[in-house]
């Protein structure tokens, strides 16, 4: 559970609730760090671009990026 509150989707603005929207197609609920980087928009743009950056840049594989994300998560106590 975040210390934190999630934001509230019906007041996102409409790109960060099409984001979360998207995240729960693919994955049954958006992503918890989604819901708190929304309470900032700047912030959520910021940190959808880095991702949206890494997927471009064919630099990465991206199933090398989903086992970065989940070392991450692991070192970070995060229940992935």
């Amino acid at each position: 559970m975040a210390r934190i509150p999630n934001a509230n989707i019906a007041a996102a603005d409409s790109y960060i609730a099409r984001v979360l929207a998207a995240q729960e197609k693919t994955w049954g609920a958006p992503l918890l760090n989604h819901l708190i980087y929304a309470r900032r928009p700047s912030i959520f743009r910021g940190v959808r671009g880095m991702w949206l950056g890494l997927a471009e840049s064919g630099l990465i594989d991206p199933r090398l990026v989903a086992l970065l994300n989940r070392r991450v998560a692991s070192l970070n106590g995060c229940e992935f």
